[in-house]
């Protein structure tokens, strides 16, 4: 969209302050959706939004070689901007297809019926003491890379016209 010279100082700071506070909050809904209003889909769209920050800011070229590294070159040697996004937002989408097809078989690995709530709690752990996870947070996980790379796709194919 835009190259760093086009945008103003000030909005390349608050970005660099904003897109780290907009993915904390993303990772505390991950972490509280299976409990509590939130999950996977609203972390999604806050980590989606954050990404569309950097590159309405940053422009593609910023987030082709330094967020997601390397960049794509054509057989003609020129830069393909853009496929390698696309590419790896696809990616992204289709792990997350999985992972959320796959969740009902997570509560198998506890040995409890197929597609029911398996839940273990991890004791002890420094900062946070007791966390609970459960199976369903593998649902949510995998909900949350289908909107992160559902979005990114869209966004990057249509900044790319």
């Amino acid at each position: 969209m835009s190259d760093e010279a086009d945008t103003t100082v000030i909005t390349r700071t608050v970005t660099r302050t904003v897109v780290p506070l907009i993915l904390v909050t993303a990772i505390a809904f991950l972490l509280q959706g299976h409990n509590l209003p939130g999950g996977g889909f609203i972390a999604g769209v806050m980590t989606a939004t954050a990404v569309a920050l950097i590159y309405v800011v940053f422009g593609q070229a910023f987030l082709e070689t330094d967020i997601i590294a390397g960049s794509a070159v054509g057989r003609d040697g020129t830069r393909e901007v853009g496929t390698r996004q696309v590419s790896a937002f696809l990616t992204v989408f289709a792990l997350g297809l999985t992972i959320a097809a796959g969740s009902g078989l997570v509560p198998i690995l506890f040995e409890a019926p197929f597609l029911t709530q398996a839940v273990v709690f991890v004791e002890h752990l420094p900062i946070v003491h007791d966390i609970e996870l459960t199976s369903a947070f593998a649902f949510d996980f995998g909900v949350y890379l289908v909107v992160v790379g559902a979005l990114l796709t869209v966004l990057a194919v249509v900044g790319a016209e």
